[in-house]
Order: C-alpha cells, then structure tokens, then sequence
C-alpha cells in the first residue's frame, strides 16, 4: 500500500465525527453492555408493565410533589430525591431493583436519586426521557382525576406502529 493509498482511508480533518477514531469493537461492546446495565428508556418500562403480573423492578418518581400532581406514571412510587436517604426503607425493598424517573433529559434528578438508592445499596437503573418523554410517547399516566393519555409526538414515537422497532 502506498502513502497516496493510505491517505485515502484518512477521514478529511475537518471531519468531527472521525476526528477521534470510534472505540475498538469489544472496547464498544463493553461500553455498550454498560450502559445497559445503568439506563433503561421509558418505551421499555411501558411494554414491561403493559405486560402484566410483576414486572420485576419498582418505578420511582424522584420529583417533587407539585410534579407528581401534575401527572405521574401510574403503580410508580413518588419517592423525592431528598427524602430516599430517610424514607427509601420504608417503600422498597432492597432485593427488587429500582428503575427511576425524574422530569426528563434535561434533568438529571433521577442521576442523583440512583446514586442515593445505590449508595444505600440498591440495584437501581435510570429511565431515560422521563416523564416528558413519557407523555410525549403517548402512554398513560395519572392526575387527580383519573388516567389520561395524550397522543404520541410523532418526533418521539412512531405514529401507526406499536413501538420503534428497536
């Protein structure tokens, strides 16, 4: 292979996406595999507790009560970022893993209230997207006077088809 031949599987430099070569295949895997292991995303928990019976773990909404009322998912426990430290014996028990929720991505209460489930020594993964995306998808969720449902953003959830496929 000659210089001119190599050169021309160098990405351009002012390409931003290669600048930084993408990790090695089991580097990626492991990264990968990782991060399942600490985030689930809220299409998931749906069609789990769609699913009926027991779904294995116990939502968490980390919000405040002014949130809670305005909408929260319904079976979910509210249980403040503040208050887990004190209350989290209370209403879980430490052999079903915790899955939690705050307001959405941009915000990053349920990052705080799982490193306070877990620093007390729950197995605890985050929900991505939230309760924004949560609504946005179109799922159920509760207020004070019954269950509602909004109709899926179509930049959120795929419009006509049970899920997004992936």
């Amino acid at each position: 292979m000659t210089t001119s031949d190599t050169a021309d599987l160098l990405p351009p430099a002012d390409n931003a996406v290669l600048r930084v070569p993408p990790a090695a295949p089991t580097d990626a895997a492991a990264y990968f595999a990782a991060s399942l292991a600490f985030h689930t995303d809220v299409s998931d928990v749906a069609a789990a507790l769609a699913a009926g019976g027991d779904p294995g773990f116990v939502v968490v909404d980390c919000r405040s009560t002014e949130s809670w009322n305005q909408g929260h998912i319904p079976g979910a426990v509210h249980l403040p970022t503040d208050r887990i430290p004190r209350l989290a014996g209370t209403f879980l028990d430490p052999a079903v893993p915790v899955v939690v929720h705050c307001w959405g991505p941009g915000c990053n209460g349920a990052t705080r209230a799982a490193l306070s489930l877990a620093t007390l020594g729950y197995r605890v993964k985050e929900m991505l997207g939230g309760m924004e995306y949560w609504i946005r998808e179109g799922l159920d969720h509760e207020i004070a006077d019954g269950a509602v449902r909004r109709a899926p953003d179509p930049l959120t959830a795929p419009v006509g088809a049970a899920d997004c496929g992936c």
